[in-house]
C-alpha cells in the first residue's frame, strides 16, 4: 500500500514541475542625442467613437436624466428598431403581392379579352 496523497482532481499532476530558468540577455540600446530627442516628438492620440446604440443613453445621461431613462433606452431602443423593421418588411411584402397581382390581372385580361381586353388593360394601366 502506498501512502501517497490522494488526488483531489482528475487532472492533478503528482510530479513536481520542472523549472528551467531562462538566461538573461542584455541588449543595450544607444541613447539619443539631445537634438534628436527634441525633434522626435511622438503624439499618441486616441480617438473614441461611441457605438450607435449608446447615443440615446449618452444623451439621457448628459441631459441629467436618471437611470430610468437609460434603462428605457437600453430596453426599448432595440425593441423599437425591431418593430419598425418588421413593419417595413411586412409593407414591402404586401406591396410586392399587389404589384404581382396587378401584373397578372393585366396579362390575363390582355391574353383572353382580345381587342376589348387590350383596351381594358390600357384603361386599367392608366388608373393603376
Amino acid at each position: 500500500m502506498s501512502m501517497a496523497t490522494p488526488r483531489r482532481y482528475q487532472f492533478d499532476n503528482q510530479l513536481p514541475a520542472l523549472h528551467t530558468p531562462q538566461p538573461l540577455v542584455h541588449r543595450p540600446e544607444p541613447l539619443m542625442s539631445p537634438a534628436a530627442a527634441e525633434q522626435a516628438v511622438t503624439v499618441v492620440q486616441h480617438i473614441h467613437h461611441a457605438p450607435p446604440d449608446r447615443t440615446v443613453q449618452r444623451v439621457a445621461l448628459g441631459a441629467g436624466m436618471g437611470a430610468g431613462a437609460v434603462a428605457g433606452a437600453v430596453y426599448f431602443g432595440p425593441l423599437l428598431v425591431a418593430a419598425l423593421s418588421s413593419m417595413a418588411i411586412s409593407l414591402a411584402v404586401v406591396a410586392l403581392v399587389i404589384v404581382v397581382t396587378a401584373w397578372g390581372v393585366v396579362t390575363v385580361v390582355r391574353s383572353i379579352g382580345g381587342a376589348d381586353g387590350k383596351a381594358a388593360a390600357k384603361t386599367l394601366r392608366r388608373k393603376g
